[in-house]
């Protein structure tokens, strides 16, 4: 199991914490100091597609002009972006086995890792 995000992100925080709780001792991918590939990202996106990885609800997609939101309306538009700008990753992103969970939802990572 590997954890994709930002260290001091709420929300990968309570990840962490409801995984660590559950007897679980998740690597960690900061990609604000180590980046993310463009490899990863397109498997993420084969898994769940680009729209769930592409947070618009967050503050870096809301400081993005109305011009460059405009211009994602691809897989690969989104990787340049994320890549640009990784903070627009919605987070955390969870590799487990063939797997991957994007965001903290109890239930579902219930029924995913328990």
């Amino acid at each position: 199991m590997k954890v994709y995000g930002i260290p001091n992100c709420d929300t990968v925080q309570k990840a962490l914490t409801w995984l660590k709780s559950n007897q679980m001792d998740p690597g960690f991918h900061d990609y604000k100091k180590l980046g993310i590939s463009e490899e990863k990202l397109k498997e993420w996106i084969d898994k769940v597609g680009w729209e769930i990885l592409v947070n618009k609800k967050s503050t870096t997609w809301r400081a993005l002009t109305p011009e460059e939101q405009a211009k994602v309306t691809t897989a690969a538009d989104a990787i340049r972006l994320m890549q640009a700008h990784n903070s627009v990753i919605k987070r955390p992103v969870i590799e487990f086995g063939d797997k991957i969970t994007v965001g903290f939802n109890e239930k579902a990572y219930q029924e995913s890792f328990l």
